[in-house]
């Protein structure tokens, strides 16, 4: 294998070196860059390889710093913050790792969904505050329901898994014609989903093509009440259409792991209302985007991505 040299820009797990020192790539380890200092560490040696988790938007422009880079890799599932067109243009290879934090994933997904199903958030808030309300808080159970999921690549998959032991129904829908069936679900088409689902839960990568794809437009075409998770990404999910389904009991209850805003010292004025009635609505969950932080997928991430730059090396 051809050495390489490589700029790592992002915290990663410790087990990095000891996995690409064998496929001759000698790292330079630089978590203590600030996003606007990256141009110029890339430019300052001939790296031919970059690894990054989303502390800067890979594009044209930062691609022009180091002519001579061969691959990009993304530690974790998302490549929102890559621009793939600009990667294609320069002959850049972009790898990541989905597969590294499906199941983390997949697992939180249920987490949520019990959450929201048996109040567990608020009921905990409630007894530390000394209220003991059993009646209020009597809740759902999956096992009957129908989950649909829009998205069934590895983390509709890993979720879908995880559903079997539920006694649930559950069906997903794939844009992708190639996309692959397994026993976990029945893949239907969007409209049988928007037929049927009693739960809808967002497995998509968010591209511009998919910005706000759920919309009123698209929640006004259930046929049932829904509870909402995300555990995708907080783009593809209109937060206006979102709180005003809430505020009209259109929408049962959501569960959300990502948001529209996740800087929130940067919401706008519209973005800090929807956010201001997010927190306080009773029937919805919020954690900090953390669906697929394992201490388990921070070290397999680098596993999945070191079995796939050494593909990229042998070639």
């Amino acid at each position: 294998m051809k050495p390489s040299l490589c700029l790592v820009i992002d915290e990663m797990h410790p087990n990095l070196p000891e996995l690409l020192q064998p496929l001759g790539v000698e790292l330079h380890y630089r978590p203590d860059l600030k996003a606007a200092e990256v141009p110029a560490a890339l430019a300052a040696h001939p790296y031919d390889g970059l690894i990054v988790r989303s502390k800067v938007r890979v594009t044209a422009g930062l691609l022009a710093q180091a002519p001579q880079l061969r691959y990009v890799c993304r530690a974790g599932a998302g490549v929102d913050n890559i621009d793939e067109e600009a990667l294609a243009a320069a002959g850049v290879t972009l790898l990541n790792a989905p597969e590294g934090n499906r199941d983390a994933v997949g697992e939180y997904a249920v987490g949520l969904l019990l959450a929201l199903f048996r109040n567990i958030v608020r009921a905990d808030r409630e007894v530390r505050a000394g209220e003991w309300k059993r009646e209020a808080n009597r809740g759902e159970e999956v096992g009957g329901k129908t989950i649909g999921l829009l998205g069934y690549g590895h983390m509709g998959k890993a979720f879908a898994k995880r559903l079997q032991a539920f006694d649930c129904t559950v069906l997903a829908y794939d844009h992708d014609p190639a996309c692959e069936a397994n026993h976990h679900a029945t893949l239907v088409s969007l409209a049988e989903l928007q037929a049927r689902a009693e739960v809808l839960s967002i497995h998509v990568p968010y591209s511009p093509a998919n910005h706000h794809f759920v919309n009123e437009e698209f929640l006004a075409g259930f046929g049932n009440a829904l509870w909402l998770l995300n555990t995708a990404r907080g783009e593809v999910l209109d937060h206006a259409a979102l709180v005003q389904r809430l505020q009209t009991g259109q929408l049962r209850g959501a569960a959300l792991d990502v948001l529209e805003n996740e800087k929130l010292a940067t919401l706008s004025p519209e973005q800090q209302a929807r956010f201001e009635y997010l927190r306080a609505a009773p029937n919805v969950v919020l954690s900090p985007h953390v669906g697929g932080w394992s201490f388990q997928s921070y070290e397999r991430i680098n596993q999945v991505l070191a079995r796939k730059l050494r593909e990229f090396l042998v070639g």
